[in-house]
């Protein structure tokens, strides 16, 4: 039995009259622009004719603006983005400003809202420390956020957890990283000791070993996910790896694949100088200070971080 809105589209095809999209109703018009996604928005959409560009300027359109892009360089992003902020008129919950954000873009979203539940900044290397840590003060209800392959460092987190306590969801995720195996705890026991109500965690790639992971543990009690792909200085044998089986609803493993991880992932397990072709390695760059701070001693060897992966994470 056909239905009306059938019925009707049959009735148009059969006079032979075409749809004139500008006859859309507003709410309609606003479900489909929304899913063209904000720079599709702001830079074809508006152009099209004032019905649609006036439908575009709704406050309601903004409370989410998804910028996603892969490093687009055919736009001025920046000025785009707080085009959409201005739009938001203070209702925006949720941004996403990844390749493009820096610190004075972050200031121009604080200044226009305080009711942020989500934020996205994966692959904003012009975003510092102190741009994050000033912001983090000034979004209490925040709940959700990706700061994934970054230059920065603990501090922001420890101030993050303690400015948001509301934060359900966290990504502090790195590329995929190759030999040697550099170990670095800072930023889970940041996690461990300002994050207590956290649900979701994503580290992958991270140099935590399994003291970080088990200060997670017992500082995220409520912890449900945890991706801990290519996090391979963690030992899941034994009763650590029982814990979390336990503890943790869905758990990703250090070995498991990562085909769905949307940054460089590749892992090398050939020998150093197969790594390394022009002679140089991570270890190469260290200076005296992080030869000390990693841990390393005089005489150690490059061998001593070799490890037979199938034992090591068997379980």
């Amino acid at each position: 039995m056909d239905t009306p809105s059938s019925s009707n589209s049959k009735a148009l095809a059969d006079s032979g009259e075409e749809r004139n999209w500008l006859d859309l109703p507003r709410d309609v018009a606003s479900t489909i622009f929304l899913k063209l996604g904000a720079i599709e928005i702001l830079t074809t959409v508006q152009r099209v004719c004032s019905v649609w560009r006036n439908i575009t300027k709704d406050p309601t359109m903004w409370r989410t603006i998804d910028m996603h892009n892969l490093g687009d360089s055919r736009y001025n992003l920046d000025t785009i983005c707080r085009r959409a902020i201005d739009y938001s008129s203070g209702h925006l919950l949720d941004i996403n400003i990844e390749y493009f954000g820096t610190d004075d873009l972050l200031d121009y979203i604080t200044d226009s809202t305080s009711h942020l539940r989500r934020l996205r900044l994966a692959c904003c290397y012009s975003i510092s420390d102190e741009g994050l840590s000033e912001i983090a003060k000034k979004f209490p209800q925040l709940e959700e956020l990706d700061i994934s392959i970054s230059s920065l460092s603990k501090e922001p987190l420890e101030v993050i957890g303690r400015s948001c306590p509301r934060l359900k969801t966290l990504k502090f995720n790195m590329e995929g990283y190759r030999r040697p195996h550099i170990e670095s705890d800072e930023e889970a026991f940041a996690v461990a000791e300002t994050m207590p109500e956290l649900r979701h965690l994503q580290l992958f790639g991270n140099k935590l070993t399994n003291d970080g992971l088990l200060a997670i543990l017992d500082g995220c009690p409520h912890l449900e996910t945890l991706d801990l792909r290519q996090c391979f200085n963690v030992n899941l044998a034994g009763s650590l790896g029982k814990r979390c089986a336990e503890q943790i609803k869905d758990l990703r493993l250090p070995n498991d694949p990562a085909d769905d991880y949307p940054f460089e992932a590749e892992i090398d397990y050939g020998s150093l100088d197969e790594d390394y072709p022009s002679g140089f390695s991570d270890i190469a760059f260290l200076s005296d200070d992080d030869y000390d701070y990693y841990g390393f001693s005089g005489g150690s060897e490059l061998s001593d971080y070799d490890y037979d992966y199938d034992e090591y994470y068997a379980f």
